[in-house]
């Protein structure tokens, strides 16, 4: 069985998208995900499938859309390619808290920096299939705009750490 991350898109996020973590945990289970683990109340989850990662991405949103009404976007990346979001962080040095990996389901499209708006002190770096993003003010204070936020999800180097940690177990 392989271990896999899924990352929800805009689940309990500003009051929208409510998931109460143990219904993600009850749908994991009832597509026949072992070892469900899940971190933070903002949609990270580990699990354990034989299923590939194209499956359970589609498996995940089709019970997501069953219980929600409405599509909840899910990124999917194995453990070995977790660990390299957090090993390939072009910000090491910077605080965990203030550097994110948009997490993508492909390879972010080469022109993503030139057509970002609203930067100010923010360093955007392309990954393989993630856009991490230094905001030295804070996210809060940022007007950042960038394609890659509208089809992916963000998660600070600290979330992205713990669930590497809870990907490893």
């Amino acid at each position: 069985m392989k271990t896999y991350t899924a990352f929800l898109r805009a689940v309990n996020v500003g009051g929208t998208g409510k998931l109460p973590m143990q219904e993600l945990k009850n749908m994991c289970a009832a597509i026949g995900f072992c070892d469900t683990k899940t971190y933070i109340a903002s949609g990270n989850v580990v699990f354990r499938s034989n299923k590939s990662a194209r499956d359970v991405k589609q498996d995940l949103e089709a019970a997501l859309f069953n219980y929600a009404k409405k599509e909840v976007g899910v990124i999917v990346r194995t453990a070995s390619e977790l660990k390299n979001v957090l090993d390939q962080n072009p910000f090491p040095n910077e605080k965990p808290n203030l550097t994110v990996a948009i997490l993508l389901d492909k390879k972010p499209v080469k022109n993503t920096i030139e057509l970002a708006t609203g930067q100010k002190d923010e360093e955007i770096i392309l990954g393989n299939k993630e856009v991490y993003v230094h905001y030295a003010s804070g996210q809060s204070n940022s007007k950042l705009k960038l394609d890659a936020q509208k089809i992916g999800t963000a998660r600070n180097m600290n979330t992205i750490k713990k669930m590497v940690e809870l990907s490893s177990q």
